[in-house]
């Protein structure tokens, strides 16, 4: 088998690559508004009650009508993932993996469809809809391999006259809730870690972008998934969500998304429900304040390009973003003034253009939900550059550089999740990690130095799970840099990393005297 190497990201310098997905375009035009049906045990299930999927930055253009599930249509593919573990459990790890590596073949034919469809669906702009499919086909990649290391379980000691052994043994049923903001990846990552592990998975994408999450069941079942394996019921998390945790055969939940969801699901998920046998398992990747730290003994520029780039990129809308910058005092005004000359050259409008750096924020809620903390952000500190928006059409954010804010300011302290990232001062370096860790998160940071002793200190007292130094805070690489964060970013689950399977599965211990 050729040795794990990440998808390399399109250059779309190249005349040939922009032609690609300019036809990636056409091929998703061709096939919008369309309807979706549920898939329940491999049997195409359509409902009169539909999910609307809207394109964000053009509100009028429908993407595609999705059948939306109900508590009945769960139970319905409840038993059917109940049915299809039976023999999925007992298929080789080989052979599951072999799924996954046919199907990173044929996205990988069809990336920039898939791209292009982010672009529609989700208001990615090419490159950030490129690292997503990207992205997609490394865990499928990755996951295939890891799978095929673990299938033998673990080296364990034997006596003479005896033989121990560690084995893997799949869990179950497992619930995956993904979310809308990688639409593709980490839908994807998710459900063929459960999947590759011999589990079976009912799969609830993010309601506003169910039909990237269609495409991608139709490539599975293309790459030879059993029907029964991967259910696809997209439906309200208030009715099928809580259903599907509640159940007492769901075995684990998989879930990525807000804060406040994750800890509504984690206090469900632990209560034992009638007929319930097992503690239910959950991973869980939530939200991030994520802080860029500027020392003086850095390169100022670089700091700059790193604020700009983890802030806006995607709109600000990663958990991983770096939402605030705390500048050692004596270079503080130079990189502020950096940032805003840098912040005011970006452009921001329909992403199809690949002129345009910037997209829309998701949706209606998401755009008043930012725009009420830009007014926060008014009464905390000062608006030095965007503060505006546009949602006559699309939903339209203007990239926001707040200045001169106390580390305690709401500004400081909660997930916007929107293109705005607060400025405040540090006296010094350590007081600037003091900074960087005053809130409840802990997913991702970086540091801009070149001191050694600096670059250490926040090696050990910085605690996040994903720590960048000289660089963005963004842009994790499956299998380079494993992602999931501490405190309330979630249960640290490393997702791209070399124990992430093992969340999906638990160890059996035999042992046979001779």
């Amino acid at each position: 088998m050729i040795p794990y190497k990440h998808e390399p990201f399109t250059d779309f310098s190249i005349e040939k690559n922009r032609n690609a997905y300019l036809a990636g375009l056409k091929t998703v035009e061709a096939y919008l508004g369309q309807d979706y049906p549920l898939v329940i045990g491999g049997e195409r299930i359509t409902t009169e009650d539909k999910i609307v999927s809207f394109n964000p930055s053009d509100k009028e253009e429908i993407i595609g009508r999705v059948s939306k599930s109900n508590k009945e249509l769960a139970e319905k593919a409840m038993q059917s993932a109940l049915e299809a573990f039976k023999t999925w459990k007992k298929v080789k790890p080989e052979v599951r993996a072999d799924v996954l590596f046919k199907a990173a073949a044929i996205v990988r034919r069809r990336k920039h469809e898939f791209s292009a469809l982010l672009t529609k669906e989700a208001g990615k702009p090419w490159n950030e809809a490129d690292a997503d499919t990207a992205e997609a086909i490394d865990f499928l990649e990755y996951y295939g391999r890891q799978m095929l290391k673990m299938k033998d379980g673990m080296p364990v000691e034997s006596r003479p006259g005896e033989d121990n052994r560690y084995d893997y043994i799949p869990l179950g049923v497992g619930v995956v809730i993904s979310p809308w903001n990688f639409a593709f990846a980490i839908m994807a990552g998710t459900t063929v870690a459960a999947m590759v592990t011999g589990n079976t998975v009912l799969l609830k994408p993010a309601s506003t972008t169910p039909v990237v999450a269609y495409k991608f069941i139709e490539v599975l079942e293309e790459a030879g998934m059993p029907a029964g394996v991967v259910n696809f019921i997209p439906g309200p998390g208030s009715e099928v969500g809580d259903y599907l945790v509640d159940h007492p055969k769901t075995r684990f939940i998989s879930f990525t998304g807000s804060k406040e969801v994750g800890l509504r699901i984690a206090d469900r998920s632990a209560k034992v429900n009638e007929g319930q046998i097992w503690m239910k398992r959950l991973i869980a990747e939530m939200g991030g304040k994520n802080t860029m730290v500027v020392d003086k003994e850095g390169d100022l520029e670089l700091a700059a390009q790193s604020i700009v780039k983890s802030a806006f990129g995607f709109s600000g809308q990663k958990c991983s973003a770096g939402s605030r910058a705390v500048i050692v005092e004596d270079v503080y005004d130079e990189v502020l003034e950096r940032v805003i000359e840098l912040t005011n050259e970006l452009t921001i409008g329909d992403p199809t253009e690949q002129s345009n750096y910037m997209g829309p924020v998701i949706d209606s809620n998401s755009y008043k939900k930012i725009m009420s903390y830009i007014e926060i952000g008014k009464e905390e500190g000062r608006v030095v550059a965007g503060g505006t928006g546009d949602d006559s059409k699309g939903f339209f954010v203007n990239p926001t550089v707040i200045a001169d804010l106390s580390p305690t300011d709401r500004v400081m302290q909660e997930e916007i999740f929107g293109p705005v990232v607060g400025f405040t001062k540090a006296k010094d370096f350590k007081e600037a990690i003091d900074i960087a860790n005053n809130t409840e998160y802990g997913l991702t940071g970086g540091v801009i130095t070149n001191n050694r002793e600096h670059l250490e200190y926040a090696r050990e007292e910085f605690h996040v799970g994903n720590l960048y130094f000289n660089r963005g805070c963004t842009g994790a690489i499956v299998g380079y840099q494993s992602f999931g964060g501490f405190n309330m970013s979630g249960t640290d689950s490393k997702a791209g990393g070399p124990d992430y399977l093992v969340l999906h599965m638990q160890a059996k211990t035999t042992s046979e005297m001779y």
